[in-house]
C-alpha cells in the first residue's frame, strides 16, 4: 500500500504552521448527499451535509493530491440536546485502499482555526495534508463550540463532548465515504496533541468501552494530553506555575467549563482573589493574569480541594479523569518533560496506571528538553514512525 510506504519517506522537516508542502487549493463545489439508512441509527444517520471547499495539489514524488470537504453532521451537545457540528475529511486522490486517521486538534482561540475552514496554517490544513498526501483518508472534527456550532461555548477539556463530537464525525466520514465509493480499508487509526491528546484519549476510551463493533481501531498516538485531571489540578492549584497569561487563561477555562458544566456556578470570589475574581468576571478566560496561579486563588477554595471538602468540584474534575484504564490497541503516549502547560506527569501517570492494568501495547515516549510547542513536531514524527510500523 503507498500510505505505507510513503509515510516516512518524504520530508519530514517540519513545524506545524509552515509545513513543507507546495500545491494549490482548489475551487470549492457543492456536493449533493442523501442520509442512508440502517439498522444502527446513530452509526448510519449522522450525516446531514458535504461540501467540496478545496483540495491540495503536490508536485512531490509519489504523494497524492486531496480533495477537502466541509461535513456537517448530528451530534450532541453537553446538555443532551441535539445540535448541529461540522468537520474536515481529507481524501487523497487514489483508487488502492487508504486507512482512516482521526485527528483531534489542539487548543484554539479563534473559530476559523477549526478544521473546517481548511485554512493555510492550521492545524487540519497543515498536519492534515501531511498525513492525506501520504495516502490516507483524514477526519478532523472541529469540536462543539466551532464552525456549524459556533454559536454556543466551547466546551473546553470536557471529556464526553470532546469524545461524541469525535465520535459522530467519525459516523459522518463513514457515510460520506460509502456514498461517494471511497476506498477505505476499514482501519482507523487516531492521533492528537494537547487538547487533541485529552480528546483522542477520550475517544480511543469511548470506542473501546461503550462502541467496541462499530470501528475497526488499529492505533492512537496522543501527544501533551491533560488525562490525570486530578492531579493536573493539585498541582496547579498547590505549586508556583509559570504564570504566562497564556497558560493561565486555558488553566481558567477548564475551572470555568467546569463551573458551568456541573451546575456549580459559583461567583468568581469564590475561586480567585482580587482583583483578579472581577477580571475574570468581566473577562472569562481572556482576563490577564500574569502571576503563577496559585497565587489568584482564594486561600480557601484550595483548602477545599485539598482537603477534600468541596466535593461538588472535585466530582466534575473526576468526571474528566481519563489516565487510568486499560486501551487494548496499541498506544503511544508522548509528552516533552520540559513541558510548562501540561506537565509531563499526565503521560507518566497515564502510562504507570496503563502498566498497572496490564494494558498489552501502551508506550510512553519522553521527548527530553522538550516543551509544549517545539515537542509538537517530535510528536508528529513520531506519529508517521508509529502508524507505519503499525500498518506493516
Amino acid at each position: 500500500m503507498k500510505f505505507c510506504s510513503t509515510f516516512t519517506s518524504l520530508g519530514i522537516g517540519l513545524l506545524v504552521g509552515s509545513i513543507i508542502l507546495s500545491g494549490c487549493e482548489q475551487p470549492a463545489a457543492e456536493i449533493s448527499t442523501s442520509v442512508g439508512k440502517g439498522a444502527r441509527i446513530e452509526a448510519t444517520n449522522t450525516l446531514i451535509s458535504a461540501t467540496l471547499i478545496g483540495g491540495y495539489n503536490t508536485s512531490a514524488t509519489g504523494a497524492y493530491d486531496v480533495k477537502a470537504y466541509r461535513l456537517v453532521y448530528k451530534t450532541t451537545n453537553v446538555d443532551g440536546s441535539p445540535i448541529q457540528a461540522s468537520g474536515l475529511l481529507l481524501v487523497p486522490d487514489k483508487t488502492t485502499p487508504s486507512p482512516l486517521i482521526s485527528l483531534q486538534h489542539y487548543t484554539i482561540e479563534v473559530d476559523r482555526q477549526a478544521p473546517s475552514y481548511y485554512i493555510s496554517g492550521t492545524e487540519g490544513y497543515t498536519v492534515g495534508n501531511r498525513f492525506a498526501t501520504r495516502g490516507a483518508i483524514v477526519a478532523a472534527a472541529d469540536y462543539i463550540g466551532y464552525g456549524a456550532s459556533r454559536n454556543v461555548p466551547h466546551i473546553y477539556e470536557h471529556r464526553s463532548s470532546l469524545a461524541s463530537a469525535s465520535l459522530d464525525m467519525l459516523r459522518a466520514a463513514r457515510q460520506f465515504l460509502a456514498q461517494k465509493n471511497v476506498n477505505w480499508d476499514s482501519r482507523l487509526f487516531l492521533e492528537g496533541y494537547s487538547e487533541g491528546g485529552f480528546a483522542t484519549m477520550a475517544l480511543q476510551k469511548k470506542l473501546e468501552e461503550d462502541v467496541p463493533a462499530e470501528f475497526n481501531l488499529v492505533a492512537s498516538s496522543v501527544g501533551a494530553g491533560g488525562y490525570d485531571k486530578p492531579a493536573f489540578m493539585k498541582y496547579i492549584i498547590n505549586n508556583k506555575t509559570s504564570g504566562n497569561a497564556d497558560y493561565n487563561g486555558n488553566y481558567i477555562w477548564a475551572l470555568l467549563t467546569y463551573d458551568k458544566v456541573y451546575g456549580l456556578n459559583r461567583p468568581m470570589s469564590y475561586y480567585f482573589k482580587e482583583p483578579y475574581a472581577t477580571q475574570i468576571a468581566q473577562k472569562g478566560k481572556d482576563a490577564t493574569i500574569s502571576v503563577s496561579l496559585h497565587l489568584a486563588l482564594t486561600d480557601s477554595f484550595r483548602r477545599a480541594v485539598n482537603d477534600g471538602t468541596d466535593t461538588e468540584f472535585l466530582s466534575a474534575v473526576e468526571d474528566n479523569d481519563i489516565h487510568d484504564w486499560k486501551p487494548r490497541v496499541p498506544t503511544r503516549l508522548y509528552h516533552g518533560d520540559a513541558d510548562q502547560l501540561v506537565f509531563y506527569f499526565n503521560s507518566k501517570n497515564a502510562y504507570d496506571a496503563m502498566q498497572l492494568r496490564q494494558a498489552p501495547a501502551v508506550g510512553l515516549i519522553t521527548l527530553r528538553g522538550k516543551n509544549h510547542n517545539n515537542a509538537m513536531t517530535d510528536f508528529i514524527i513520531g506519529t508517521e514512525m508509529f502508524f507505519a510500523q503499525v500498518l506493516n
